[in-house]
């Protein structure tokens, strides 16, 4: 038995996946921009995260563009019949490795297609919606029923198996739930950043996987410094406790670490065995309410 398999199982959609994942991003180069710096690891960090258990691997065709794809389909085709490939679409690099938005009927469409081409599939399993109103860096509100609505219809024409939302408000979530069922949301969340609280508790309530990334975004000095003594006094990394954290705060929480590294790997998928006892676990509660002096 694979560590990742004691984290126990959740649903994306009608998919059953292992509560620890991998993230390809990084595999791009530098900003996300550009091929990897070194293609063969790249390929072998995919490799060994499949065969060490993982069954759900998140990626975008803009990252890139188009290098991650490229590269989980050359290192895992044909693709064992239980991996999960979670896509996003509603972005577009720029030729100065900007991130713009593109959510356009014909953006989402060409989107989709360029991502079945580039990933060698006849239909996405799941194909995330990201949303990039307001400065596009964190969730801000207003309506995204157009690009869902297209989105909705190329899955009616059976080229998306299941939707789901990145970068989303509550009311966002809400409102697309008029119009599809969702199998995840992915959005920033972890111990220092909650503002998604009560969205991951409402989405666990329904049976909706929530998929934070930036397992170590956004802490402050302070926090950081609390994180590292609850690590050092467990033996494990900063990440490793943060990930831990995560798998016990709600069952519905997918994890996606991201790597370039053979070795990194290893110690994101070790978390899935981190035992974390009452008194850490106090002590991150307070870590997570912490601030800077």
């Amino acid at each position: 038995m694979s560590l990742i398999d004691q984290t126990g199982t959740f649903r994306i959609g009608h998919r059953s996946v292992k509560r620890l994942g991998y993230g390809a991003m990084q595999l791009a180069g530098p900003g996300v921009f550009g091929p990897p710096k070194d293609r063969d690891a790249a390929l072998a960090v995919l490799r060994e995260a499949v065969a060490s258990g993982v069954d759900h691997i998140d990626t975008s065709d803009f990252y890139g563009p188009h290098v991650t794809n490229q590269l989980i389909r050359d290192a895992l085709g044909p693709y064992p019949h239980d991996l999960t490939i979670v896509t996003k679409v509603g972005a577009r690099r720029g030729s100065d490795a900007s991130w713009n938005p593109a959510a356009s009927d014909a953006d989402l469409a060409a989107a989709v297609h360029d991502n079945l081409r580039h990933l060698g599939l006849d239909r996405l399993a799941v194909v995330n919606f990201r949303a990039m109103l307001g400065d596009g860096h964190g969730p801000a509100e207003g309506s995204i029923e157009a690009p869902l609505t297209a989105l909705a219809e190329l899955q009616r024409q059976g080229l998306i198996q299941h939707i789901g939302l990145s970068n989303v408000t509550p009311t966002q979530v809400a409102e697309v739930r008029r119009i599809c069922e969702i199998a995840c949301v992915q959005n920033h969340y972890n111990l220092a950043h909650r503002g998604d609280d009560a969205l991951v508790d409402a989405l666990a309530r329904d049976g909706i996987a929530y998929v934070p990334f930036f397992p170590l975004g956004g802490f402050s000095p302070l926090q950081s410094a609390g994180l590292s003594a609850v690590a050092e006094r467990l033996d494990a990394t900063p990440l490793q406790v943060a990930l831990a954290w995560l798998l016990r705060r709600s069952p519905n929480i997918l994890l996606i670490p991201g790597t370039a590294s053979l070795a990194h790997l290893r110690e994101n998928l070790a978390a899935a065995a981190l035992h974390l006892p009452d008194d850490a676990l106090a002590d991150l509660d307070r870590v997570g309410t912490a601030t800077q002096a």
